[in-house]
């Protein structure tokens, strides 16, 4: 029989699965990470921000990975391993030069992307399997470490840039040492519980309105991707996010276009990163009390007033405006995965959660190829305005799809 005591454990598991959060979610500081290597080797933007893209494509694969993997080996092998390709990606990463943009695409989104999915999923999971009665919030609470990520280790790691005895070289293997050590400590505490152990019952919601009534129960990643719900509320998230991956990935461009001073466009790039994490636990405590539909047509609104905005903001160069429409791309990103695990665990079971998370979460290569159009689009015409149209037009399409979503 399981005490008292090892079920208190699960909040020693959170804390553990946050605080290995707060180091991994550097993956997001790209437009921070980016610009010693553009000013040292004059790399292009579109080369840049391609391996943006290639990051996000290779986290979606490791995070599916990293399911199987555990399933197979369990938590601590699976975490070793992502330790291990996430300390590797940011040192070859260290070790770059001119001529080996390719190694780029290799050493930081391919090893450190998939690496860094790996533990994302697995730590996710993990951890969420210990709080069926705070689905919303534990997931907020994690992700909220992964977003604020950028505000905390960003600023840190572009002072070291400037800093004579580190430089851009061996502060990203510094990086890569620290990662790999972080998730490894982490595979010798976290652990899934165990098969007889006696967890909370989920709460259910506060009001009979706010409850959908649906049979719950567990579904297997065969019969979740045949749903056609799982389908709408998958394109309906790709479009949401596609907003804040699109402002995350040239954050500091976008505040330098409105004639940020260059201090203050970096400092931005940190307020950005602190409204996601907030988003992310915000959105993570409604989902818990106003359930699933009320969360997922605000965190929807929300994109659209982001976009729309924001598109005010570049097309009359208001530098105010453009800060608050900043924030609130963050508040918009940030409710996304809590939204994407929450939906997941509620509308399909936490059995095959792992997997099937795994699955839901290639919605961000869908949105980070659109934020690659954005890109596109902002460096093919100079101006931001075009890709914050298309942006607004895909979170308004979101809604639609949205609105629909009623059961599985």
């Amino acid at each position: 029989m399981n005490s008292l005591k090892e079920l208190n454990k699960r909040w020693l598991y959170l804390g553990v699965g946050v605080f290995a959060m707060l180091f991994m979610g550097v993956l997001y500081a790209w437009s921070i990470l980016k610009v010693p290597l553009k000013e040292a080797f004059g790399w292009e933007d579109s080369a840049l921000a391609l391996n943006f893209t290639l990051t996000m494509c290779f986290f979606c694969i490791g995070a599916f990975i990293g399911s199987l993997i555990c399933k197979k080996r369990g938590v601590r092998f699976s975490l070793i391993i992502s330790g291990v390709l996430t300390g590797a990606g940011f040192i070859l990463t260290g070790l770059l030069t001119k001529d080996t943009l390719p190694l780029l695409y290799v050493g930081y989104a391919l090893i450190a992307g998939s690496g860094i999915g790996i533990s994302y999923n697995v730590i996710i999971s993990t951890v969420n399997a210990w709080f069926p009665d705070k689905k919303g919030l534990c997931s907020g609470c994690l992700m909220m470490g992964f977003g604020v990520s950028t505000l905390l280790m960003g600023n840190v790691i572009s002072g070291l840039f400037e800093y004579p005895a580190m430089g851009a070289q061996k502060t990203f293997i510094a990086l890569g040492i620290l990662l790999a050590t972080v998730i490894i400590c982490a595979s010798l505490v976290l652990r899934a519980p165990s098969p007889d152990t006696q967890l909370p019952a989920p709460k259910p919601a506060r009001t009979a309105k706010k409850q959908e009534s649906f049979e719950a129960r567990d579904y297997t990643t065969l019969e979740m991707v045949k749903s056609f719900t799982f389908w709408r509320a998958f394109v309906c998230i790709a479009f949401i996010t596609a907003v804040g991956n699109s402002v995350i990935s040239f954050a500091r461009d976008l505040m330098l276009s409105v004639d940020a001073a260059p201090a203050l466009a970096t400092t931005l790039v940190g307020v950005l990163s602190v409204c996601n994490g907030f988003g992310r636990i915000l959105t993570g405590a409604v989902y818990d009390i106003m359930g699933r539909r009320f969360t997922m047509i605000a965190s929807n609104v929300l994109t659209i007033f982001a976009a729309g905005i924001t598109l005010i903001a570049v097309s009359v160069g208001s530098l105010p405006l453009c800060i608050v429409g900043l924030c609130l791309s963050g508040l918009s990103y940030g409710s996304c995965p809590t939204v994407a695990s929450a939906f997941t665990a509620t509308f399909y079971g936490q059995k095959h959660f792992s997997l099937n998370y795994g699955i839901a979460l290639f919605h961000l290569i869908g949105a980070t190829l659109i934020a690659m159009v954005s890109n596109s689009l902002y460096i093919s015409s100079g101006s931001f305005v075009y890709s914050f149209i298309m942006l607004l037009a895909l979170a308004v399409l979101a809604l639609g799809l949205n609105l629909s979503i009623k059961k599985p």
